[in-house]
């Protein structure tokens, strides 16, 4: 349950939040308007008589002429326009209505009574036939309009233009009525005094509601402080072994130091199976003493040497390694058998591979790199020539067949490569590519791709190991480091220097296939 924390409750409460609202605003778009509604809106509310005005009598705002002015009992009158629609995705028929008899609707006007009453339905005029000649209206005097059933498509609508008596305006209209499988509500107008909103109450609210989502999951992603990785230890490390993959274990090494005060790691790598000797050795002296095992993880291109027995390792990753050779010769490309040739001394100038007039000399690892056991075992298919030269440029010997050095790094094979005319080496993939002066070559027509990897057929991979003295204990450096490096964010670190984590789900399948 190690993702049970806060940050991730209040992300995942936030998160369904969102989705709900998503949802439900979904929900009511589509299921609300598929039901039958008759909607209703009073679009005109007006005095004509001075009595009905109220405070618009005395303040002189009511002027009336000729028949309003003139004709007995409006003294007190008001014009009432109302509008009854089908607002509904369904149409409403006769059937519908509920009511019994022949009525469907009926208007109320709260504190006044009917003098006269209009119908009109400009936008659908057959409407009006549903308002026969037996339809009489209201009685005089009565307060309420009885509606005949009204059939209306969806949008129809029909006004009433009332002329009413007894109250002020302003009092209250309403439009009852049952309906199968529906309602009759009141619905808002807008008139053209009013200011129409940007947006509606309903879009504000779900506009409201999904911002504060936003911001609260952007206030846990967004921290001031990234999470630490998974279970910080106090203590010193030493991470040794592979020069090769050095610059992961490097900004590993900061990452980790940054996220976890207290622990300092150090990085001193001089090859693999020398990070694999002194590991066993210093576990070795540990145990003879017996203390605890010590921190200390070594870093190995391919399996350990035999024996070690005590050694425990983890895959890491898949790591890819190039042969490079420097930018004057022009060969970008070479299969294993003239790759076997060179180094055994068959081909030992450029001008047989149809390049310059130049001895070709081999810059390589010296005897405790896997990067070199690596190339020897997956390209050669044999170990390769003792070192001949010193400088790397010169024999030292008139009995050697090639010229070959011997160096302690990746780093100082590719700047050596890069630096003098004629030679080739090999390295890591992506350390290859930040040299000037040199360039890859392809192995049998495949270069080397991390993408292409488990379908190229690429030769010069291998996994890359990690060990420790037994297994370390759960609380420690050594663990907490190890499990940053194999399954926490350490694996981001692990990508973008070019290799694949073991932990992918390609990766796992390729690791588990070596």
């Amino acid at each position: 349950m190690d993702w049970l924390t806060s940050e991730n409750l209040v992300a995942v409460v936030t998160a369904l939040v969102g989705v709900l609202v998503s949802v439900g605003v979904a929900w009511y778009q589509w299921w609300v308007p598929r039901q039958r509604r008759i909607g209703y809106r009073v679009q005109l509310d007006t005095a004509i008589g001075g009595a009905a005005s109220g405070a618009a009598a005395s303040t002189g705002t009511a002027v009336r002429r000729g028949y309003f002015d003139a004709s007995p009992g409006l003294e007190d009158a008001t014009l009432v326009l109302l509008r009854i629609e089908n607002d509904g995705a369904l149409a409403v028929t006769t059937d519908h209505y509920t009511d019994g008899d022949d009525q469907g609707l009926t208007v109320e006007f709260e504190g006044r009574h009917v003098k006269a009453v209009v119908v009109t339905a400009p936008d659908h005029p057959r409407l009006l036939s549903h308002f026969p000649d037996t339809w009489t209206g209201p009685a005089e005097g009565a307060t309420s309009i009885a509606l005949p059933k009204v059939p209306l498509n969806r949008g129809s609508s029909y006004k009433l233009l009332v002329l009413l008596g007894g109250g002020p305006i302003g009092g209250a209209v309403r439009v009852d009525g049952s309906l199968a499988e529906g309602r009759v509500h009141p619905t808002r107008s807008i008139t053209p005094d009013d200011k129409p909103p940007v947006f509606s109450r309903a879009a504000l609210s779900v506009t409201v509601l999904l911002t504060a989502c936003v911001v609260a999951l952007a206030a846990i992603i967004v921290r001031e402080e990234p999470p630490p990785p998974i279970g910080c230890a106090r203590g010193t490390l030493t991470v040794t072994g592979s020069t090769a993959f050095a610059p992961v274990a490097e900004e590993l090494a900061k990452e980790y130091e940054e996220d976890c005060a207290g622990a300092t790691v150090i990085v001193d790598t001089h090859g693999s199976t020398t990070g694999v000797r002194a590991l066993d050795a210093a576990g070795r002296k540990a145990a003879a003493a017996k203390e605890g095992p010590p921190a200390v993880v070594a870093l190995s291109d391919g399996h350990k040497p035999n024996g070690h027995p005590e050694l425990r390792e983890t895959m890491v990753a898949v790591s890819l390694f190039t042969l490079v050779v420097h930018d004057g010769i022009p060969v970008a490309d070479l299969d294993r058998e003239r790759i076997q040739g060179i180094y055994r001394g068959d081909i030992t100038n450029w001008s047989a591979l149809g390049g310059p007039n130049l001895p070709i000399r081999l810059v390589s690892r010296n005897a405790g790199s896997g990067t070199r056991e690596v190339f020897q075992r997956r390209v050669l298919g044999e170990n390769e020539p003792g070192n001949s030269s010193l400088d790397c440029e010169h024999r030292d010997g008139p009995r050697a067949r090639v010229t070959r050095c011997e160096l302690d790094s990746t780093e100082q094979v590719l700047d050596t490569v890069a630096r003098l005319p004629g030679a080739i080496g090999y390295g890591e993939l992506r350390a290859s590519g930040a040299v000037k002066g040199l360039h890859r070559v392809a192995i049998d027509g495949r270069d080397a791709d991390v993408d292409a990897l488990g379908t190229s057929g690429y030769p010069y991979r291998e996994i890359e190991y990690a060990y420790t003295w037994g297994e370390p204990p759960a609380d420690s450096l050594t663990a907490s480091f190890l499990t940053y490096l194999t399954r926490g964010g350490g694996q981001d670190v692990v990508r973008v220097h070019g290799h694949l984590p073991c932990a992918t789900p390609k990766g796992l399948r390729i690791c588990g296939e070596e």
